[in-house]
């Protein structure tokens, strides 16, 4: 990625108003994606975006670009990031655009891309785009302008998609959810979902206003949903994030269910059930628990790169379904082609129905081991981790631990930062340890920084 000018992995992302997250910027992109795909069948492109209030500006901006590149242009208007690539697919669309930055507060935004399988864009058609960029804009005649139009039924087409994907013969009704959409693009899709299949829904953070999004509620601030679900004597709860494709659950005692949780239930309703199909994909990050409960089951278990790319990726190297994240980014691949919330925690609420238990049932078989994680600042430049200090403590904490616990050491992607991750049965061992390591991180970085 590092010979990349625009797209980071996900897209083009920051603070609204500071390039590039412009109107000249996405003006410039729209035309330039448009100059690329106009080269390809459909000539159609989709975009979608989340509440946060600079969704219009871009949203204009890229579609003015796209239609002087020649390019038709469908406005879905707020709608869940997997939905767009869900729509991109049905309206084949040469490329979806999302306007989101996810679980950011509402000062940031971003634009990413979905290719016409509502997959990553492929990356020569992105190098392509970002060569375009560097050319003078120009447009097309009037006769080969694109057209632009709002397509009023998006929100009920995904809404019926959804359905579908939990099981016909059962039913929501007689449970009480509390939903908490973070007043974010969910807010209009996953109450009624959850209604129309039978549900008593209590809603949370469901008025986005364009600043709200993200504040104090979702699957990033899950209090606010804990004290619903308990205030209301909710069966369960449901926290997705900014865009919908993070979710985060409770039970009906309060106890909150992160990724690596909803992974395991998934996985082990889909293994019960003689549909898996194989094994199941976490990250570096997936909690030791996770990986010990899957195989206790029979169920094999891969770790990626931290990143929902990069868990796709490995699904698909493996032919494997299902994989996710601990923050909530969950894949079914056999259901829709990237991260949804909405789908996920459906599978989750098919699980409970029909097995008739309650979430907090589900769980059981899966114990977490405690972890603990210290960030260690280091100077840029300079490499703490090919410290024979540092390779020396984290050997020795490794054999002190066997297979009871595990060390991770790995350089944060946004910040000079070295995250030491320690992971064991015993609390006491996960502190001691932890620190032990970012101890010796540190003294290296300091005697580093100091011969500069």
């Amino acid at each position: 990625m590092s010979n990349r000018k625009y797209f980071g992995t996900d897209g083009v992302r920051g603070e609204v108003g500071q390039y590039p997250i412009t109107p000249e910027f996405a003006l410039k992109l729209g035309w330039a994606a448009g100059k690329v795909l106009s080269k390809k069948g459909t000539k159609k492109v989709i975009i979608g975006k989340d509440t946060r209030i600079s969704g219009y500006l871009l949203e204009t901006s890229l579609e003015a670009g796209l239609v002087a590149a020649g390019i038709d242009v469908i406005l879905l208007g707020p709608m869940p990031t997997p939905a767009i690539a869900y729509l991109t697919q049905t309206f084949r669309g040469e490329a979806g655009i999302v306007i989101s930055a996810s679980h950011n507060p509402y000062q940031d935004n971003g634009i990413k891309f979905f290719s016409s399988q509502g997959t990553k864009l492929d990356d020569a058609l992105e190098l392509e785009i970002e060569a375009m960029m560097d050319e003078d804009m120009t447009c097309v005649s009037s006769e080969s302008l694109g057209k632009a139009k709002r397509l009023d039924t998006a929100a009920g087409r995904y809404i019926e998609y959804c359905k579908s994907q939990f099981p016909s013969a059962l039913s929501l009704e007689g449970l009480r959810i509390v939903v908490d959409c973070a007043n974010g693009a969910t807010y209009h899709i996953a109450p009624d979902v959850m209604r129309e299949l039978g549900a008593e829904v209590i809603k949370v953070a469901c008025e986005p206003n364009g600043l709200n999004i993200n504040a104090k509620c979702g699957a990033t601030h899950v209090d606010t949903m804990v004290q619903k679900v308990l205030e209301v004597k909710a069966d369960v709860g449901i926290a997705y994030d900014g865009d919908g494709d993070r979710v985060m659950m409770v039970d009906h005692k309060g106890r909150v269910f992160d990724g690596d949780d909803i992974v395991y239930i998934i996985a082990k309703y889909a293994f019960e059930k003689g549909e898996l199909g194989g094994g199941v994909v976490g990250t570096v990050m997936s909690n030791m628990g996770l990986e010990n409960a899957l195989k206790s089951l029979g169920v094999e278990f891969e770790r990626s790169k931290v990143g929902d790319r990069y868990v796709l990726e490995l699904l698909k190297q493996k032919g494997w379904k299902i994989g996710g994240e601990s923050s909530g980014h969950i894949l079914n691949l056999d259901r829709i082609s990237t991260g949804d919330g909405i789908i996920s925690s459906l599978q989750v609420l098919a699980a409970m129905v029909e097995t008739n238990q309650t979430l907090e049932d589900l769980g059981q078989g899966f114990t977490k081991y405690p972890m603990n994680m210290i960030n260690v600042r280091y100077a840029k430049g300079t490499e703490p981790l090919a410290s024979s200090d540092v390779e020396t403590v984290i050997a020795e904490v490794e054999q002190q631990l066997g297979d009871k616990g595990r060390v991770l050491i790995r350089k944060s992607g946004t910040e000079p930062v070295i995250r030491v991750m320690v992971e064991a049965e015993k609390e006491k061992q996960v502190f001691d340890f932890s620190k032990k390591i970012a101890d010796v991180v540190e003294s290296v970085s300091k005697q580093l920084e100091n011969a500069q």
